[in-house]
């Protein structure tokens, strides 16, 4: 299995609901580092696995969606706690979503697998990872 991951960051902030959460319970901020892994068995016709640029492109435009929001207002969390694993499925949707409407080259096409990590330091992280449908367009993204 061939992969290539992407970075970037986003600044969130938001709260949690449940005793679990203790201190977090209030309003705070977040910053991570996402990776996004995109997998496939076999090389394009290129030799490559997805076109780098568009990959780091497309990730900057799901994670512009949430950076520098207060994620407890947005609709699409409403009841939600937003954690590091709701975040990482969140993110790894909306690729697989943009490799389906072609965003990421038509070579995406043969890709079989995204996997998102959110890194909140430098001793924690979690990750999600889901399936793409294959080239004849049958399966659906499991976590």
């Amino acid at each position: 299995m061939f992969s290539v991951t992407v970075r970037d960051h986003i600044m969130i902030a938001h709260s949690f609901r449940g005793d679990v959460f203790g201190p977090a319970q209030r309003l705070h901020g977040a910053t991570f580092v996402v990776d996004a892994s995109f997998r496939r068995p076999d090389l394009d016709a290129d030799g490559i696995v997805v076109d780098i640029g568009l990959a780091t492109d497309q990730l900057k435009a799901v994670l512009g969606e949430l950076n520098y929001r207060n994620l407890d207002d947005e609709p699409a969390f409403a009841g939600t706690n937003t954690t590091t694993e709701v975040l990482a499925r969140t993110i790894a949707d909306r690729l697989a979503d943009r490799v389906h409407a072609g965003h990421l080259g038509a070579g995406a096409h043969g890709l079989t697998g995204i996997t998102v990590t959110l890194h909140e330091s430098h001793v924690a992280w979690a990750s999600y990872e889901r399936s793409l449908p294959g080239a004849n367009g049958a399966g659906e993204g499991t976590g």
